[in-house]
């Protein structure tokens, strides 16, 4: 069997039975990478030597049998410490020095049996919905390196549709997460609030508004590294334990923006084999108003400024200058307040008592193609991107659970996701639609690798 490309539950399985050593599976994953990131970018380190030494140290636990990511290659956001790497948050501006220890979420991983593969790619401060940095250059959609692999969950997303990486662990402040997954084919979910730690170390986390999460080409697999972050055991799903009440919406929060044509014919032929599935899936009217986007905004801006307190200006790329000074005279002007805006919560707790399940477009394009936001300057930025990715932020201000699943191609075959968002505590149902449309409308778990990605 060839284990790189192979789902995390295959690796885990072979190497707690012992039918592959957690060496050989880090030595093809690691010649993945070496025949393929030249062309991505994926990666900002690769820990060739470390993660050699710590699979044979692996291979010597008591306990591998009972491992959960037993032998796992997973491959870590660029904002998390990893102990004896730099934390570069994508910025030259970042501190140096290497990480003394891991981080929680980190060590939750190690004790799992993952082998930590190496860091990934984030634009800077992991602010934008596009994988681009002056510190570390562009990273390209596996499906198709002229396009973007998304962000800023970028280089982990194209890792694992490369078969570079099985599993990611990504971070989500207004779809960092669900966007890359869409736009490589990949299960991303953002789970609710509180429902995995936020790293102390990364302050506010955008006033509450961004977590972590998993990245994965299977279901079965997101419920896996799910777990092990939260330290409870998701059981993989199935199918939904009752018919669902679905509300179907391709209407954008964002005034302006429009969603493709390729992208709501992908939503409502999901929408149609829900139903066939036995579920009630309804057009309906959205829980969002335009004006939810000013608060959103009011938490980024916020964020951002509070990322860039201790770093140099001068080594900042100028369009994060510009959003952090936007964000400290915000702060000037009022207080931005940590909790969700009343109204909205209100509005969509109010929304979620007559529906489980909220189906949207993730993105209402495909991949937008590298470059695609480069050099256009503050206003005209803050007015593009949100244009591409209106779907994903609210349910970042009101702290409610979503996922992106892979539902189609684009006519050039880039990846098309929708989302499904639920009320707090609704991980489990999310999981459970996205493995029941999984069995019925099954995608391809990797990027058709070849010539067909050469720019």
């Amino acid at each position: 069997m060839t284990w790189a490309g192979a789902s995390a539950g295959e690796i885990a399985a072979g190497v707690r039975s012992r039918t592959v050593s957690p060496l050989e599976v880090a030595d093809e994953h690691l010649a993945r990478i070496a025949a393929l990131d030249a062309r991505i970018n994926a990666f900002r380190i690769v820990r060739h030597e470390q993660v050699r030494r710590e699979a044979r140290a692996l291979a010597t636990r008591g306990d591998l049998a009972d491992l959960p990511l037993a032998g796992v290659p997973v491959a870590v956001k660029d904002n998390l410490d990893l102990a004896g790497c730099v934390t570069g948050h994508g910025s030259r501006a970042a501190r140096q020095t290497a990480a003394e220890s891991d981080t929680e979420l980190v060590r939750r991983l190690r004790a799992a049996g993952a082998l930590l593969i190496g860091k990934t790619n984030v634009p800077e401060l992991c602010q934008w919905p596009v994988t681009e940095s002056a510190a570390h250059g562009i990273t390209r959609n596996p499906w198709r390196l002229t396009h973007t692999p998304g962000g800023s969950t970028g280089g982990g997303a194209a890792a694992v549709a490369a078969g570079m990486a099985a599993l990611a662990i990504g971070s989500d402040g207004g779809g960092s997460i669900r966007i890359p997954s869409s736009c490589c084919g990949l299960v991303g979910l953002k789970p609710g609030d509180g429902v995995i730690a936020r790293p102390p170390e990364l302050g506010s986390n955008w006033l509450g508004i961004s977590t972590f999460g998993p990245l994965a080409t299977t279901v079965s697999d997101a419920a896996l590294l799910l777990g092990v972050l939260t330290g409870d055991r998701y059981p993989a799903p199935a199918a939904p334990e009752r018919p669902l009440r679905i509300g179907m919406t391709t209407e954008p929060p964002v005034l302006g923006a429009s969603v493709d044509p390729q992208v709501r014919a992908t939503v409502l032929a999901t929408a149609e084999a829900l139903r066939a599935a036995g579920h009630t899936v309804t057009e309906v009217a959205p829980p969002w108003r335009p004006q939810d986007a000013l608060g959103f905004l009011a938490r980024y801006f916020a964020g951002v400024a509070e990322d860039t307190t201790d770093l140099s200006a001068d080594l900042l790329e100028p369009l994060t200058r510009k959003v952090a000074r936007a964000g400290r005279v915000i702060g000037r002007v009022r207080r931005v307040p940590d909790a969700p805006p009343a109204r909205q919560s209100e509005r969509f707790a109010a929304w979620f008592t007559e529906h489980d399940l909220l189906l949207t477009p993730t993105l209402a394009t495909p991949p937008v193609p590298v470059g695609a936001f480069a050099g256009k300057g503050f206003l005209r930025t803050l007015l593009d991107v949100p244009r591409f990715i209106p779907f994903t932020p609210p349910f970042n201000t009101v702290r409610y659970p979503a996922i992106s699943v892979p539902a189609g191609l684009s006519d050039i075959g880039l990846p098309i996701g929708v989302q499904f968002a639920a009320a707090p505590g609704g991980e489990t149902t999310l999981l459970a639609v996205a493995a029941q449309l999984e069995r019925i409308r099954p995608w391809p778990r990797h990027a058709p690798l070849g010539d067909a990605t050469t720019p």
